[in-house]
């Protein structure tokens, strides 16, 4: 299994603070943001791993993280020269996939506890996709999972009535057929290729799993998330328990 870090985007809600860099380059606890991600697959056994970013930051991202030789990884780099959507980004990874599965981390999700469970599970899947979900307090900020008994029947993205308070998170992995999947879907009203929409083609297909993430987790998209995920770092150390 390869890794993807998505690490695009403007940062537009942490203003000024991403006025003059990436916010993946923020720092959370005493590191930059963007080394829980790397190191969440590291923790998995993975080791090739993509980071897409956009045009005006590939050279800061590239300056810190060089070719993973400090992480006894290897780095690729791809530019995403549009803010088309998660899914949209994702399509960058078709060659550097080459057909294997692949496990894909938004680079702004800051979690305590380790996702390798997970990737154990989805190696044993014999076909599809495995997302991760967290209970969470204001359900509208995010994809929301439609949970029957044991498995996902739908995923509402941002819903004004969510049907409950689990929240697709940042973690998501992939067999071969994404890029297929992400080919089929149309763009949304705002103009993007969504991932809520990859995953509800793979619920339609009965062939996404899932599971909850255990420890202190949070997204780095607001002042108050990046505030939360300051402190969570701060608590562990910077590091995946």
């Amino acid at each position: 299994m390869k890794g993807v870090i998505l690490a695009g985007g403007k940062g537009q809600r942490l203003y000024p603070l991403t006025k003059v860099t990436n916010k993946h380059l923020l720092p959370v606890g005493s590191e930059p943001m963007i080394f829980n991600p790397i190191n969440q697959l590291i923790s998995c056994g993975i080791k090739d791993i993509l980071i897409v970013t956009s045009t005006e930051h590939m050279g800061d991202m590239v300056n810190l993280l060089g070719s993973g030789h400090d992480f006894s990884a290897q780095f690729t780099y791809k530019v995403q020269e549009d803010a088309k959507g998660i899914a949209h980004a994702l399509l960058l990874a078709e060659n550097f996939a080459n057909g294997e599965r692949i496990c894909v981390i938004l680079g702004d999700n800051i979690a305590s506890h380790s996702i390798a469970p997970f990737t154990k599970e989805f190696l044993l899947q014999k076909e599809g996709a495995k997302v991760l979900l967290r209970k969470v307090s204001d359900p509208e900020r995010y994809g929301i999972a439609a949970l029957d008994e044991r498995k996902i029947v739908e995923i509402q993205e941002k819903p004004e009535k969510p049907k409950s308070n689990y929240a697709v998170i940042g973690y998501y992995m992939y067999d071969e057929k994404v890029f297929d999947i992400i080919r089929k879907q149309k763009f949304s009203a705002r103009g993007e290729l969504e991932i809520t929409s990859v995953n509800n083609a793979y619920v339609n297909d009965h062939m996404l799993t899932y599971g909850i993430l255990k420890g202190d987790w949070t997204d780095a998209g607001t002042m108050d998330s990046f505030w939360r995920a300051n402190q969570i770092m701060k608590k562990c150390g910077n590091r995946i328990k």
